[in-house]
């Protein structure tokens, strides 16, 4: 019951604001809801945003740095390459999704040397 009821308190608050709490552009179809703490940090308050704008936020400081300067929005959104981004996602429509391309290394070093071997054949081609 208070998960919905939290779920519930989130629509209200993002109906309410009707804006992203990142980059301000009115909110579309698609609502993230960003920990201005990281949970793992004992963050309990969330912000509505844009999964663009989201993706940015972890893409570009960690949850470290989130739950000490960066939890606060307006140092957040003066760093260089989040001011970057909000220069340029301003214009966009509201439900603007940008695809990311393909990664070209696993995300993991391999775990044997066999393993290796069939991922320098997978990145090289050979």
């Amino acid at each position: 019951m208070a998960g919905l009821l939290e779920a519930e308190a989130r629509t209200i608050a993002a109906e309410d604001t009707g804006r992203c709490g990142l980059c301000e552009r009115p909110l579309g179809r698609k609502v993230e809801w960003h920990h201005r703490i990281p949970k793992s940090r004992g963050g309990t308050e969330v912000i509505p945003v844009h999964p663009i704008c989201h993706r940015i936020i972890h893409a570009s400081v960690s949850n470290q740095d989130l739950a000490t300067p960066f939890a606060d929005l307006d140092v957040l959104k003066a760093r260089p390459d989040i001011s970057r981004f909000l220069r340029w996602i301003a214009d966009k429509p509201a439900d603007f999704h940008a695809p990311h391309p393909p990664r070209r290394y696993p995300l993991s070093a391999p775990a044997s040397p066999r393993d290796r071997h069939r991922q320098q054949s997978f990145v090289s081609g050979t």
